[in-house]
């Protein structure tokens, strides 16, 4: 589409790129890494690394407001080109990085690699509606949904340098959809790990209200055919939205799913709505879950004061992971995460409750849900902060999971449907 650009994130006042070698045998100079890609993500916002520097800035943000635009009009196009960022991760070539993200069983933590796509997506975005005649950003650009990442090799070497390349692909009034690929150095060339796709929303300086951002051209027909995917990305999302189980009954098909399951587990000596018997080589979905507490504190913090989305994703993943593997009875690989839907921010000092559950099974593939919730011990209300799906795959066939209630057969259609989107995709 167009040739690779490699960003080197030091200047404030500009996006900066001069080339250097990919992460190979030799390289000139020292590739940009993900605490450069944060150093300029505080720069663009004016955010501080001191906390009480940095609530201080946030609250002089506010003046920043009468830099906004009026209508989308107002702002120049930008083309795809313009935000397109490539970043190492060099855990071959500097090995003091390497601890950070390895496991205990010498692979890398798919948790850190998502805060490090977070991050990105947030950066391209800005690259997006760059100003150079502003000195600050007067935007709040937030992550509003992991619409979907694909695995695409599921061993990630934690000694091979990582490369990850990102732009933007489609642009509403308020909100952006940037897509990133990562790949791993091995055997002397670049191999395909994921492709990933963020849906980015921009607001006000206070992060209150939704601001304008760049429209988008495209240059020629394959960009063309990037912005209709992002299009139809949209139309999918709606569609999907528009037929929640929470919002509409289950289809015809599932309603005798459901039905069905409930006459495989009814008890043939008694004969009655009560007596449920668990078929073989299946459990419960009550008896399928984990859950995790959190302490929201004031490291974890993005650069708009709240706690970093990339931190909630981590969390989150390495809680369903450990219910898969409990499940399954071995270590599971990632096979996709999709609809990761950040409902609200989760503010500093929080108590974050973490609820994962086994909602369908198949073969030997588990599909996971992870609800995230805010609890004040004080007033003792719950709010839904965010809900993630995962699809994780066993080295054998799993048992079967069970649903015993109708709000669990609720979660198990819809893990249903989590599932055939990724075999379907």
């Amino acid at each position: 589409m167009f040739s690779p650009r490699f960003l080197l994130l030091r200047s404030a006042a500009s996006l900066t790129r001069r080339g250097f070698c990919a992460g190979g045998p030799s390289k000139q100079g020292k590739a940009p890494d993900m605490v450069e890609v944060r150093n300029r993500l505080r720069d663009i916002v004016g955010a501080s690394t001191n906390w009480s520097d940095h609530r201080q800035a946030m609250e002089e943000r506010v003046s920043l407001s009468s830099m906004l635009a009026k209508s989308q009009s107002d702002l120049p196009a930008k083309r795809m080109k313009d935000s397109y960022l490539e970043v190492h991760l060099p855990l071959g070539s500097e090995p003091q990085l390497r601890e950070k993200y390895l496991t205990f069983h010498n692979t890398v933590r798919f948790g850190r690699i998502l805060e490090d796509l977070d991050s990105l997506a947030v950066l391209i975005s800005y690259s997006h509606t760059y100003n150079p005649a502003l000195k600050k950003s007067p935007l709040s650009i937030v992550t509003a949904l992991v619409d979907k990442i694909d695995m695409r090799q599921q061993i990630v070497y934690p000694d091979c340098d990582i490369k990850f390349t990102g732009h933007v692909t489609w642009v509403g009034k308020t909100s952006i959809e940037a897509k990133m690929h990562m790949s791993q150095y091995i055997n002397g060339a670049y191999s395909p790990v994921l492709d990933a796709t963020f849906v980015m929303v921009a607001r006000d300086p206070e992060n209150k209200r939704a601001a304008f951002v760049n429209p988008l051209t495209f240059e020629g027909p394959e960009e063309e055919k990037i912005f209709q995917e992002g299009e139809a990305n949209k139309s999918r999302r709606v569609e999907l939205s528009t037929a929640s189980l929470l919002k509409v009954a289950p289809t015809d098909e599932e309603r005798k799913i459901v039905h069905s399951q409930f006459l495989n587990t009814l008890d043939t000596n008694t004969v009655s709505f009560r007596s449920r018997v668990l078929p073989p080589n299946s459990v419960w979905m009550e008896d399928a879950k984990l859950k995790g507490l959190e302490i929201c504190h004031p490291q974890e913090r993005n650069i708009f004061n709240r706690i970093f989305g990339g931190f909630l994703m981590r969390k989150a993943y390495e809680l369903g992971w450990a219910n898969a593997c409990s499940y399954g009875g071995c270590r599971p690989s990632l096979v996709a995460v999709d609809d990761i839907l950040f409902q609200k921010p989760v503010e500093i000092g929080s108590l974050l409750l973490l609820s994962s559950q086994v909602c369908y099974t198949q073969g030997k593939y588990i599909q996971v849900r992870v609800h995230s919730e805010v609890y004040d011990p004080l007033t003792r209300q719950h709010n839904t902060t965010n809900v993630f799906h995962y699809t994780f795959a066993s080295d054998c066939n799993v048992p079967n999971i069970v649903p015993k209630t109708y709000g669990e057969s609720m979660l198990y259609l819809d893990g249903k449907r989590h599932f055939n989107q990724t075999v379907e995709h």
